[in-house]
C-alpha cells in the first residue's frame, strides 16, 4: 500500500524510479545518457523553482523569502495586527485577507467576537486589505477559490494553510512570521529538504481523500520521514485524481509535521482556475525530466481501504475493516494509549462500552471545515444516504459546507434537501468543530469526524472537569455510510452506491456582494475600531546576561500540542486579549501552571520596577544564597522567569498563542528533547523565548530553579554548549543547545520579543 524508501531518488521524465545506491549511476547514464550530481538534480524539483522565485537572499542555501500573499483568521489577525501595529506598521505591503471562521459562533464573553470582526474590518480600510466576512468561507476554501495561483507563495497563520494541489506552495505559521512580512522583512530558513509523495494508480470507488491522507500520515509521522521538509506529490496516479480529491489530501499533510507541500498541475488544476474565473493564475508544473528527491513515499491508490484515525491523534490509524475483525483488542490498545494524554485527572475512559452485537457504535458524525466541507465529499455523502435515514436516537449527523458558494450550487442541485430529508443539519462556514467550539459530543460520546484533527479536548470537552470525549478522523463517504447504518461504524466500499458526480458552478456574485476588498486601496484617515476586549501586549524586557528559571510545569508525554499549551474552543474568544487568554494556559494538561508562574513573575516585575525582589517572591532569596555560594550574581540584573519542560512540545496548530501565553506570564524558556514542529520553536523565539534542547534524562524536576551563567553571551556568540546549574542541586551542572538560530532570531532573543527587535 505504501513504501517508505530507505534513501534518497532520481526521478526521470516523472514516472521512472531510481534509488540512489551503488547502481544508481548505472542506471541514470543508461536512462539518460548523463549521469547528475544530486545537488544539481536537486534543482529540478518544482519545489526548488517555486523558492528560488521567492527568495531575496541571493543564497539557496539559507532563504530569505516574500510571499505573494498572506492570510489569517479571528483567532490569530488581531494580534497579528496589533504586534505589525507596535513595531510600526504603515500599510499592508502584499495582499493580506482576514477571514472570519474559527470563532464566528462562540457566544463567550458578550460582544467580544464581533468586536475583533470589526477591528479586522476597519483594519482592512485603514491598511490595505481583504476582510471576510463570518459565515462566508472558512479560510483555507476561500484562498483556494480567490487566492491561490501556479508557482506563487502563501504565508496564513493557520496550520493548515495548503493549497499545494493548485500549484501553490503554501505555509501555516505563528502570527510572528506574518508581522516580519507586513513590515517588509523575509522568512528565514534553510532550504529544506524534498521528499516526493509518488501516487500510483486508482482509488476505489467509497475511498476518499481522507483515506489516503490518513494512510500517509500513519507512514510518516512517527518516524518524522518528511518533518519540516516539502511533500512534491508526483507520479500517474494525481491525473486520476479530482481537483477536489487532490485538495482534501493536500490539506491533510499539516498533520505530517512537513514544512509545505507541492503537486504537478494538468487539465484538472487548470479547469478548477476557470470554473473560479481565475484562468490566468494557473500554470503548469511538473519536476524536470530529471530531479532528485531526499526520500519518496511510494503510494499505491488502489490499495488504500476506508481509513479511521483513532482518537487521539491522526497518526493512530487502521483500516475500517482491521477495526471491525479486530475490535477489541485494538480498542484496548487506544485505551492504553489514550491514558498518556489524560494522565492526571482521574478519568475512567474506555470505548468498549460504545460496542453493541459485535459492532462499534458511534454517536455523532461531522463533515466539516477545510477536509471535509467539499463540494465532493457532501455530494457524495448526499449520494451514499439519499433515501435514508440516521436514525431517532444518539446518533447525530452536521454537515458544514467550507463556503456560501459552495452551499449555494449544493442547494441548487439538490443535495443540501438530500441531506436535510436524511435528519442531518446543515450549518454555515464555520471551523468549530475541528477546534472545539460547535458540536461538541456527549460526555464519554465518540464522535467520527472528515476535519483535520482529533487531539484531546479538541472536540471541546474538558478533562479537567472530568469530561471526556473523543474524535476519531474518517472520510465523509464512510461517515455517511456509518449514518445510513444509524451510527454503526461502516466502510463505504461496503455501501452498493452510485456516485452521480454533479458538475461544479462557482458563483462569484456571493463574494463580490459581500466581502470587502480594499487591497492596494489604504485609507491612512481610516479609524480603527476597538472593542473593551482587544489590549496591547504588555512591556517586555531584554535579555539579561544571566538567567534563573524555575520549572513550573513538567509534562512527560511522547508529543504535546499547542491545544494543550493553550486550548482552543471558547478560550480562543479571548484571543484578543493577551493576559485574558493567558489565564487559560496549560488548563486542561497542568491547572496549576498560571499561579506557579504568575508567583515566579512577581519576582521580575519588582525587578523590572527596582523593587525588593525577595518581598515580592520570597522562595528567590534562598536560590540566589545558593547561586552567590559558587557565582557571585546580583539578582536585579538577573531576568528570573518560569519555564516549561515537555518532551516533544508543539504539534498542531500554528497558533502563537502557545508561545505568547507563557511569555506574557512570565515565562522565559521551554526546555525540550525536541520541537515537533518549525513554527512552535519560531513562535518561542518570536516571543523572546529560548528554545533550550536537552535529549537525555532531565537532572531537573517541576519546583526546582534553573540558573544560566552568561546567557546573553552564549546566545551573541552562539555557542554551541550552554552551561546551566540545578540550583538547591549542589549547583549540579548540566548542558543545554539551541539549535541552529539565524542572526536575526538571536538578536529577537536578546532583545525579548519580535516588538523590541522593530522598535530597535
Amino acid at each position: 500500500m505504501i513504501r517508505l524508501y530507505d534513501n534518497g531518488v532520481y526521478l526521470v521524465n516523472g514516472t521512472e524510479i531510481i534509488e540512489d545506491t551503488s547502481d544508481s549511476a548505472a542506471a541514470l547514464q543508461q536512462k539518460c545518457g548523463t549521469v547528475p550530481s544530486k545537488e544539481e538534480a536537486s534543482k529540478g524539483t518544482m519545489a526548488y523553482g517555486i523558492l528560488e522565485s521567492h527568495n531575496t537572499s541571493g543564497n539557496m542555501e539559507n532563504l530569505q523569502i516574500k510571499f505573494d500573499k498572506l492570510t489569517s483568521h479571528d483567532i490569530t489577525f488581531v494580534g497579528i495586527i496589533q504586534t505589525a501595529r507596535a513595531s510600526g506598521l504603515e500599510k499592508f505591503p502584499v495582499p493580506y485577507v482576514l477571514t472570519n471562521c474559527h470563532n464566528s459562533l462562540c457566544a463567550v464573553g458578550g460582544t467580544i467576537n464581533e468586536d475583533d470582526h470589526m477591528f479586522g474590518l476597519s483594519c482592512a480600510k485603514k491598511y490595505g486589505g481583504m476582510y471576510v466576512p463570518p459565515h462566508q468561507a472558512v479560510i483555507h476554501q476561500f484562498a483556494r477559490e480567490m487566492l491561490a495561483g501556479g508557482g506563487k507563495m502563501l504565508l496564513g497563520s493557520d496550520s493548515h494553510t495548503r493549497y499545494g494541489a493548485l500549484g501553490t506552495m503554501a505555509m501555516g505559521e505563528g502570527g510572528p512570521e506574518l508581522v516580519k512580512q507586513l513590515l517588509n522583512r523575509t522568512y528565514d530558513i534553510a532550504r529544506p529538504g524534498v521528499v516526493a509523495i509518488y501516487l500510483t494508480g486508482e482509488p476505489q470507488k467509497g475511498v476518499g481523500p481522507q483515506d489516503i491522507a490518513l494512510a500517509i500520515i500513519g507512514a510518516v509521522f512517527a518516524n518524522g520521514y518528511v518533518k519540516n521538509k516539502v511533500m512534491e506529490f508526483v507520479g500517474d496516479g494525481v491525473s486520476k485524481l479530482s481537483a477536489d480529491f487532490r485538495i482534501g489530501v493536500d490539506v491533510m499533510t499539516t498533520e505530517t509535521t512537513c514544512l509545505s507541500s507541492i503537486w504537478t498541475t494538468d487539465d484538472k488544476i487548470k479547469e478548477f482556475y476557470e470554473i473560479h474565473k481565475r484562468p490566468d493564475d494557473y500554470k503548469e508544473l511538473k519536476p524536470a525530466d530529471v530531479a532528485y528527491y531526499d526520500g519518496m513515499v511510494y503510494v499505491d491508490l488502489s490499495k488504500i481501504k476506508p481509513m479511521i484515525a483513532m482518537p487521539f491523534h491522526p497518526s493512530n490509524v487502521y483500516t475500517i475493516e482491521e477495526l471491525n475483525a479486530n475490535l477489541m483488542d485494538i480498542l484496548d490498545d487506544v485505551e492504553k494509549k489514550a491514558l498518556v494524554s489524560l494522565d492526571n485527572n482521574n478519568i475512567n475512559y474506555t470505548l468498549k462500552d460504545k460496542v453493541h452485537n459485535g459492532k462499534l457504535y458511534v454517536e455523532q458524525g461531522v463533515i466539516a471545515g477545510c477536509a471535509g466541507g467539499g463540494f465532493e465529499n457532501i455530494c457524495d455523502a448526499a449520494d451514499i444516504l439519499r433515501g435514508k435515514n440516521i436514525g431517532a436516537d444518539e446518533f447525530s449527523l452536521s454537515v458544514y459546507p467550507s463556503s456560501q458558494p459552495v452551499f449555494m450550487e449544493l442547494v441548487k442541485n439538490g443535495r443540501i434537501a438530500d441531506l436535510m430529508a436524511t435528519g442531518a443539519t446543515v450549518r454555515s462556514a464555520f471551523c468549530g468543530p475541528c477546534f472545539g467550539a460547535g458540536d461538541v459530543p456527549p460526555n464519554n460520546g465518540l464522535s467520527i469526524r472528515h476535519s483535520t484533527r482529533n487531539f484531546p479536548n479538541r472536540e471541546g470537552s474538558k478533562v479537567t472537569n472530568g469530561q471526556i470525549a473523543s474524535v476519531a478522523l474518517m472520510d465523509a463517504r464512510s461517515i455517511a455510510a456509518t449514518a445510513a447504518n444509524q451510527g454503526y461504524l461502516t466502510a463505504a466500499t461496503d455501501i452498493d452506491v452510485e456516485f452521480t458526480k454533479p458538475k461544479y458552478f462557482f458563483d462569484s456574485t456571493i463574494y463580490e456582494n459581500r466581502v470587502y476588498d480594499g487591497v492596494g486601496k489604504a485609507d491612512t484617515s481610516a479609524e480603527i475600531k476597538f472593542g473593551p476586549n482587544i489590549k496591547d501586549w504588555p512591556e517586555m524586557t531584554a535579555l539579561t546576561d544571566n538567567m534563573v528559571l524555575k520549572v513550573v510545569s513538567e509534562i512527560h508525554d511522547p508529543v504535546t500540542t499547542t491545544d494543550e499549551l493553550i486550548p482552543s474552543g471558547e478560550t480562543s474568544s479571548f484571543r484578543s486579549n493577551p493576559l485574558g487568554l493567558a489565564e487559560f494556559t496549560l488548563s486542561r494538561k497542568d491547572p496549576e501552571y498560571v499561579g506557579k508562574a504568575k508567583e515566579v513573575q512577581k519576582a521580575e516585575k519588582a525587578r523590572i520596577a527596582r523593587e525588593d525582589i525577595f518581598a515580592a517572591c520570597p522562595e528567590i532569596k534562598e536560590v540566589f544564597e545558593k547561586i552567590n555560594g559558587t557565582f557571585a550574581v546580583k539578582p536585579e540584573e538577573t531576568q528570573i522567569g518560569s519555564m516549561i519542560y515537555a518532551v516533544k512540545p508543539g504539534d498542531g496548530s500554528a497558533r502563537e498563542q502557545a508561545a505568547s501565553c507563557q511569555k506574557v506570564l512570565g515565562g522565559m524558556a521551554n526546555i525540550a528533547k525536541e520541537y515537533a514542529t518549525k513554527r512552535y520553536r519560531s513562535n518561542l523565539i518570536n516571543w523572546g523565548m529560548l528554545p533550550f534542547l536537552y535529549p537525555d534524562e532531565i537532572p531537573f524536576s517541576k519546583g526546582d530553579y534553573i540558573f544560566i551563567k552568561d546567557i546573553k553571551k552564549a546566545v551573541q556568540e552562539k555557542a554551541e554548549v550552554i552551561k546551566a546549574y540545578v540550583v538547591g542541586k549542589d549547583m549540579q551542572e548540566f548542558e543545554l543547545r539551541l539549535g541552529d538560530l539565524t542572526e536575526d532570531e538571536r538578536e529577537i532573543i536578546t532583545k525579548g520579543c519580535l516588538i523590541n527587535y522593530y522598535k530597535g
